[in-house]
């Protein structure tokens, strides 16, 4: 029985999903309802009526277990470009030999890998991989759709720009480097309160298509048919809460941390990261950012587009579990690592806690990144863990993410035997 919108967007708030999954996109209203029209009046799309049918369905179950792995085909792209010089991870394979449990049943891994929708499923323990499995025609070259991972990786970038002194402090403004932002409710807030989802601002993660709102309507103009930017809401956007006084979940907040990147680096979101982290972290092949729109036109969709293989995924895991070191370098400052996984007082949810777009795991010192319909990138410095499971999650379904989150306790705490 398929679900409507409205069902299913008030069970994603129940659970707490749509703020997990960060972006919550259509929450896939697609599967239940025709692609809306254009609203009156709005301009002319140059993207294939096709290509936005596809654009629109491409959460939906029974096909995203390919879609989230092909958008270079559904998007037009950036690379974010890598070296040869590889950061090698060792091997030690070991077989999944433990159990975990879920709703009062011992489970083995193999029903975890079905049960959650695993495209791969990548672990890491004292720096070595000792799992690796690649499923529906997967396999260690395909690159995966990160979606709210990308976050994590925003705030990297703009640790590293702090680093780099091109943001003097992240106490400032925002509007001091994005003075494009001074006619809307971001005029008065600090680059902090955006790294930790404390903006204020009026952008409700909320997907009803039928009554569309600011966040439905900016999806489907931005990367449903190019017709703006997505981050240039922003510059008019009103206020729900006052600055730095309400912990929510906004991927309108990233898109424009992203665009804080982009200013202070002088060049594309891409480009810098490809100069100060891709290519550092030895990563193994190329990543990419889905656009907002054309060749000369669009910008990398930095509130949830990245993309990359299993394995480059697991690096930026282990840089963090070696406190911003990777490749016998120091990448990120280890202060920032700190900073950014410490989880900021009130942003507990189902989910965990939160810092700079990362979440915490209760009551542990492990933390994640986090994308839309089961994405992580799961990293236990108790444990020296890092766990990259690629999903294609249903929307609207809250078990596969708590089975997940008790599975990574246990396979946190497994120790491999051969």
């Amino acid at each position: 029985m398929r679900l409507g919108f409205q069902t299913m967007a008030a069970s994603l708030r129940a659970r707490g999903l749509a703020t997990a999954c960060g972006l919550a996109l259509l929450a896939c209203a697609a599967h239940s309802q025709p692609m809306p029209p254009p609203p009156a009046g709005a301009p002319a799309s140059s993207v294939p009526v096709a290509l936005q049918e596809v654009r629109w369905q491409m959460l939906n179950p029974g096909i995203n277990a390919l879609t989230f792995r092909s958008m270079d085909r559904i998007f037009d792209t950036r690379e974010v470009t890598h070296r040869r010089a590889t950061w090698a991870i060792p091997r030690n394979d070991a077989p999944l030999n433990f159990r975990y449990e879920f709703a009062g049943a011992a489970r083995t891994p193999e029903d975890f890998l079905d049960r959650t929708y695993t495209n791969a499923l990548v672990v890491i323990k004292d720096g070595a991989i000792v799992y690796e499995n690649y499923r529906n025609l997967c396999d260690d070259s395909t690159r995966f759709m990160g979606w709210s991972m990308t976050k994590s990786i925003v705030s990297t970038l703009v640790g590293i720009a702090l680093e780099e002194k091109r943001i003097a402090s992240i106490e400032d403004p925002i509007v001091k480097y994005l003075p494009e932002l001074a006619r809307g409710a971001y005029r008065d807030v600090s680059i902090r309160q955006v790294l930790e989802m404390r903006s204020g601002v009026d952008y409700e993660e909320r997907y009803d298509f039928q009554n569309p709102g600011i966040a439905a309507s900016n999806h489907m103009s931005s990367l449903v048919r190019n017709t703006s930017r997505f981050a240039d809401v922003a510059t008019t956007i009103g206020r729900a809460h006052p600055p730095g006084s309400h912990f929510a979940y906004k991927t309108i907040d990233t898109a424009v941390l992203g665009w804080l990147v982009e200013r202070v680096s002088g060049t594309t979101f891409a480009g810098y990261m490809s100069e100060k982290l891709w290519e550092p972290l030895g990563a193994e092949s190329n990543g990419f950012f889905i656009m907002d729109g054309g060749p000369g036109v669009g910008r990398e969709f930095t509130g949830a587009g990245f993309n990359a293989t299993a394995r480059d995924w697991a690096r930026l895991g282990l840089l963090f579990l070696n406190n911003g070191r990777a490749n016998g370098r120091q990448i990120i400052p280890e202060k920032w690592v700190k900073a950014a996984t410490a989880s900021v007082p009130g942003s507990d949810s189902p989910n965990g806690g939160y810092g700079y777009q990362w979440w915490t795991f209760p009551s542990t010192g492990a933390y994640y990144a986090l994308g839309l319909q089961g994405q992580y990138t799961y990293v236990d410095p108790a444990t020296r863990t890092v766990v990259v499971k690629l999903s294609y999650m249903p929307p609207g379904r809250g078990e596969p993410y708590a089975e997940t989150r008790a599975f990574l306790q246990a396979v946190s705490a497994w120790k491999p035997s051969r």
